[in-house]
């Protein structure tokens, strides 16, 4: 799968869970802070990324998670 077709579908579903602007998601944008995701909004943006990825995150993967970037890291080890 294509890396910029990752990051674009989870962008979507960013913005869908978030209620974000896809311009606010970039690599560096932090989950809690510059996205404002509490720990149960982010245990729902990894639900969606489940189902629009068909995988899923190991629990101890999730709470590693700090960035938009490290998500799509997670994604892209999960989809190769």
């Amino acid at each position: 799968m294509a890396n910029d077709d990752v990051f674009d579908r989870l962008t979507t579903c960013a913005v869908d869970v978030l209620q974000v602007k896809a311009e606010s998601v970039t690599p560096d944008a932090t989950l809690t802070d510059d996205l404002g995701a509490s720990s149960l909004i982010q245990v729902e943006l990894v639900m969606a990324i489940e189902e629009e990825f068909g995988i899923s995150v190991p629990d101890e993967s999730v709470e590693e998670i700090q960035t938009v970037g490290d998500l799509h890291r997670l994604i892209l080890s999960l989809v190769a």
